[in-house]
Order: structure tokens, then sequence, then C-alpha cells
């Protein structure tokens, strides 16, 4: 696979991510499709257990979101920019402390956003709360879903 081809596959995975933090953009799909086409354009054993993978994990994300609440972000007073701020913080944690260091980041980035609207600590953080009771528990598991496929897709380009 050439250079292009995979500078276009990680550019759908970037958009599928940022389609995570959009309403109505199918983003999880669009990571599956890309870590997909580069499977079949690139048949190595690595590329078809990155798909197994990222087709399992998938899986088990979209039974964790059913047990999750249904998402209510609107009402909870999520803007499109506190998605700019957690997407940022989760894809800045996911790197900085490797994997895991996406739940701390996406929730901070959600913290910064309400502190620099509302202020005060306290407000703030009854806001983080708020939002992730009512649905960014649901958003968050599918980023970090999103976030560890790209993660396996970059080693296995890197590496495999």
């Amino acid at each position: 696979m050439g250079v292009w081809d995979l500078l276009l596959v990680g550019l759908v995975l970037l958009l599928g991510l940022c389609g995570v933090l959009v309403p109505g953009v199918p983003g999880s799909w669009l990571v599956w499709a890309a870590v997909s086409w580069w499977a079949l354009k690139d048949p190595r054993p690595v590329a078809w257990w990155v798909l197994v993978g990222a087709t399992v994990v998938l899986f088990l994300s979209q039974v964790v979101r059913w047990a999750l609440p249904p998402r209510r972000l609107r009402t909870s007073g999520a803007t499109p920019r506190m998605g700019v701020y957690a997407g940022i913080g989760a894809f800045l944690g996911f790197f900085l402390v490797p994997v895991l260091g996406a739940i701390p980041g996406f929730m901070a980035g959600i913290y910064l956003h309400e502190r620099l609207r509302l202020g005060r600590h306290g407000e703030a953080r009854a806001a983080l709360r708020t939002v992730m009771r009512s649905g960014g528990s649901s958003v968050l598991a599918e980023l970090f879903t999103c976030l560890l496929i790209m993660g396996a897709w970059l080693g296995a380009v890197l590496w495999g």
C-alpha cells in the first residue's frame, strides 16, 4: 500500500474520530470502514488481525453503549464547542498517557470548557457531572473505542 493510500486511510480515521463527537455522523463506522479498506488493500496477516480486533472491539463497544443511559446531551447544555474540547483532550490524553489517558483527557476537556464558560470550579465540576450522566459516558465509550482502533492501525503501519 502506498503512502497516499495510507494518508487517505489516516484522514478517514480522523474524520471518523471527529464524527463520533458530531450527532448523526456514523463515526465508528467510518473508522471501521477505513480499517477494512486498509486490510483489503494490504493483505498481510497483521492487517487482518487489526480488522478482526477492530470488529470485535466495535461490537463490544455497541454492547456497552446499549447498557449506558441514552444520549440526552442537548438537554444537559452540551455544545459543539464542548465536544471539540473533549475530543482534543481525549486525543492528547491518548498519546500523552498511552491509551488510558483518553479517559481523563476527555473529562478534562469538558471541565476546561465549563470552567472557561462558568468561571468557577464548583459549577464546572457540577456541569461535568451532568454532562457525563446525560450521555457523555456513551460518547466517551465510542470515542475511546475508535482511538484504540486508530492506535492499533497506527502501530501496525509503523511497526508491521
